[in-house]
Formats: C-alpha cells, structure tokens, sequence
C-alpha cells in the first residue's frame, strides 16, 4: 500500500484520480473506475470533485 495519495505517471486511464486512489487504498483501479461512472448516473458534483483531485494530488516522482 502506497504511503501518500499520488497519481501515478504509467496505468492511467485520463489523469490517474481513480488509479491513485485505489492503489493507495489496495483496491482495484478498474473496479474504483467503474464505481465512479456509475456514481455519475446519480445527481451530484461527481465531475467538479475528480477535477479538484485533478488539481490537488500530485503526481508520482518516479
């Protein structure tokens, strides 16, 4: 399990939220993926919070 919340540079699909979030979680990234596009079906601000994530978690060093 990753220490800090990152996104990562290689095993992104558009900016690494979900990928960064679920490795540093040990979740699967698809599943976190998929749970996230079905949480868009529902109202909510979904789409302005992965873009603040976008924005405010950093991407890996390496």
């Amino acid at each position: 399990m990753a220490s800090t919340l990152t996104r990562p540079r290689h095993g992104k699909v558009i900016a690494g939220v979900c990928a960064g979030i679920a490795e540093r979680f040990g979740w699967s990234p698809n599943l976190l993926r998929l749970l996230f596009l079905l949480s868009c079906l529902l109202p909510g601000p979904q789409f302005v919070v992965y873009i603040v994530l976008w924005v405010l978690m950093p991407r890996r060093p390496y």
